[in-house]
């Protein structure tokens, strides 16, 4: 049997990382997936799709599956709701298929319907595409059940938890995510990845 692992994560170094580990722990990068915002224009993907054409990312098979390690495929999509991206692997594929085929909208389509058919509960699903939205980078592990605690384990070091965040955001009046809403700007990403940066100890 197999499962699937998600995890969000503010910082792209560390969701870099842990699909480095994951790597290294046996998990095939086609078991694996990553789909970061990239509003800041960070992620320098010139040679894989370069337009943010979703039905392009979503039939090339360099931009979302990639040889060599997951990340060496990653492409640039534009899935609805999350702005640009750079995205590689199965999940990232799925949101964009459904974002092409137009499958049902928000709920059933798209990132959130992508997560959903991956296994995740309806709310820990808007709380991911929700910190995608704002910044963050989300990681999807695809892993049988020896390796589940292993892989469990390297998400959540520097991960984040989809129910602490989901209370967060609903403090201030979120409630869901909605694919129609307009893609956070680069000043509103960096307001909130300051809000929930760590300090710095000197």
């Amino acid at each position: 049997m197999s499962r699937t692992i998600t995890r969000l994560f503010d910082d792209y170094s560390d969701a870099k990382a842990a699909v480095n580990e994951l790597e290294r722990l046996g998990v095939p990068h086609s078991d694996l997936s990553i789909v970061a915002n990239n509003t800041h224009g960070d992620h320098d993907v010139s040679d894989v799709n370069a337009h943010g054409d979703v039905s392009r990312g979503a039939s090339t098979g360099a931009a979302l599956g990639g040889v060599g390690g997951l990340l060496a495929g990653l492409g640039l999509l534009a899935i609805p709701g999350l702005g640009p991206i750079v995205a590689a692997g199965w999940l990232a594929s799925t949101a964009a298929g459904a974002a092409i085929g137009g499958i049902g909208g928000a709920a059933t389509g798209g990132i959130v319907g992508a997560l959903k058919n991956a296994g995740e509960s309806e709310e820990d699903a808007h709380v991911y595409s929700e910190g995608v939205r704002r910044g963050g980078t989300l990681v999807s592990a695809r892993v049988e059940d020896s390796l589940a605690p292993e892989a469990e384990a390297v998400l959540n070091r520097r991960g984040v938890n989809a129910a602490t965040r989901g209370a967060a955001y609903r403090q201030s009046g979120w409630t869901a995510f909605d694919d129609k809403a307009p893609a956070y700007t680069r000043d509103e990403i960096e307001r909130e990845r300051s809000a929930y940066r760590e300090p710095t100890v000197i």
